[in-house]
């Protein structure tokens, strides 16, 4: 109900003529209820909008506590994307990042936390990053 008026609102105040002779009085006028009927238009668009983004935003945050641990294997095995190439899909459907082969070797693999990184009972929050053998298995 509030965005078809504010809309309307807003087209009739384009619509309307400016004086000339009339230094900022009517413009200044104009802009403000032109400025008020924009802002009550997004608040409508929010309000609307509001029970759809708390939804996605519940998702993202499940997505990130399931991606965290494997996102944090895959961080301690590439040093920098700077040193590898595009990914390249393998025709049995296996995808590889290639180390360029001027990057400089890469870090030796962390067993233990660096000494000022934060020691967490969570295994999802801190602590060494366990890599299993052969890899990560996404």
């Amino acid at each position: 109900m509030k965005q078809p008026l504010a809309l309307a609102l807003s087209l009739a105040l384009l619509a309307t003529p400016v004086s000339a002779q009339e230094e900022g009085g009517d413009v200044d006028r104009g802009f403000s209820l032109l400025q008020e009927g924009a802002q009550t238009l997004f608040r409508g668009l929010m309000d609307e909008m509001k029970p759809q983004l708390d939804e996605m935003q519940k998702g993202l945050g499940e997505a990130a506590a399931q991606l965290g641990p494997k996102l944090r294997q895959f961080l301690a095995l590439v040093d920098d994307m700077a040193n590898y190439g595009a990914p390249e899909r393998l025709p049995n459907g296996d995808i590889i990042m290639r180390r360029s082969p001027d990057a400089p070797p890469p870090p030796p693999l962390m067993t233990e936390p660096p000494e000022d990184a934060p020691q967490k009972d969570d295994p999802n929050q801190g602590g060494p990053v366990e890599i299993p053998e052969g890899g990560i298995e996404l």
